[in-house]
């Protein structure tokens, strides 16, 4: 069987996260792929990037002036959050598959917008969330959905960071317009998604936030209970207010406990499994050995969009997947200012939390500027 063409790639956006993580993942599939173009409004951000990647790359200054010169296969943005909708729907109406940098919008309206594009066009969008693609993250899906690990009873989600003044002088981080919320939405959105994917859909959340630093319009804080439709109960938290950084995610099955712990990324030793006492040791033992040791990376979820290309199928990460964890970030928010607790499928047009994360709450809506 012969191998598909290389595809032809673009990058939209030429900052830290495409020129070292997204650049990287290219170079890792340069057998499959081909960075032809790369777009940024920032001049002199561009002349950089392409001396980087080379000059044989296209530099333009304009998104469609660059696909209707180059017409890529795959664009790849990286660019403020605002900006993903535009750009992603600009891309898929020219036949392009994307792959976003989270969030790949600002609001379950902002999503539906880009599920009509992908209908109308064949093409398909998805979102950065690499954690899920590392080995150590497909070997603890399948050990729970497969039911090894016996049922899923009790998690803990957590991603406790810090971020100073400085962080936030950047002109769109903590607001509601450039960023679609704070560390719900920023930060906190890579382990509960990974959350999800381990556990599958969430039912019911109940959930509270907070200013307490920083002066932003959004949460520099957030925490919430769920309840998962499996029965499972887990706790949730967003912070950029903690001095002693990590990244981790418990869960506690019937037969099992399953951690990682990390910051920005995880490998198979990040992974621990801890039998309960009825648990024999061989059965144990074959919990701890993936098969392969792949990092969690952009390069890792790349390749998986590859494949689903190359096979014409929907690749993970898009569609109704990806919509269940904005869905997700949307049901905090409302829980948070509202006080009440947010049902799966609540928030549908209508609802103020459709359009945007803040629902237009007095206390939390964008105040005028003078």
């Amino acid at each position: 069987m012969s191998r598909p063409a290389r595809r032809r790639v673009a990058v939209v956006g030429t900052g830290a996260i495409v020129s070292g993580s997204h650049l990287s993942a290219l170079r890792a599939h340069a057998e499959r792929v081909e960075l032809v173009a790369a777009v940024d409004v920032d001049q002199g951000r561009l002349d950089a990037f392409r001396e980087l990647a080379g000059d044989e790359v296209a530099g333009f200054t304009s998104v469609d002036e660059m696909l209707d010169a180059v017409r890529p296969d795959l664009v790849l943005i990286g660019t403020p959050p605002s900006l993903h909708r535009e750009q992603t729907v600009a891309a898929l109406k020219t036949g392009a598959w994307v792959l976003c940098e989270k969030p790949l919008t600002l609001s379950l309206a902002e999503y539906d917008e880009i599920a009509a594009a992908e209908e109308a066009s064949g093409a398909y969008a998805s979102v950065i969330f690499q954690h899920r693609y590392g080995s150590g993250a497909v070997h603890a899906r399948e050990l729970i959905t497969s039911g090894e690990l016996g049922a899923p009873r009790v998690a803990h989600c957590q991603t406790t960071w810090h971020r100073d003044a400085a962080y936030y002088a950047v002109p769109w981080r903590g607001t509601w317009a450039g960023e679609g919320g704070g560390p719900t939405m920023g930060h906190g959105i890579h382990q509960y998604d990974l959350l999800l994917h381990l556990l599958g859909p969430w039912a019911e959340i109940r959930a509270m936030a907070a200013r307490l630093v920083h002066d932003t319009e959004s949460e520099d804080v957030s925490t919430a209970l769920v309840r998962f439709e499996n029965g499972a109960l887990a706790t949730v938290v967003n912070s950029v207010l903690s001095p002693d950084e990590v990244s981790r995610i418990r869960i506690d099955c019937a037969d099992a406990t399953v951690e990682l712990t990390h910051l920005y990324g995880h490998r198979n030793e990040d992974w621990t499994y801890t039998p309960a006492p009825h648990v024999a040791s061989e059965r144990a033992d074959a919990w701890r050995t993936p098969t392969a040791d792949v990092p969690s990376s952009h390069a890792a979820q790349l390749g998986t969009l590859l494949d689903a290309y190359d096979n014409g199928v929907r690749p993970p990460g898009s569609g109704a997947d990806a919509r269940a964890t904005l869905e997700f970030a949307a049901a905090l928010y409302k829980s948070a200012f509202t006080g009440h607790p947010v049902l799966a499928g609540e928030i549908a047009p209508g609802d103020p939390f459709y359009p945007a994360m803040h629902g237009d709450h007095p206390h939390w809506a964008p105040k005028e500027r003078v």
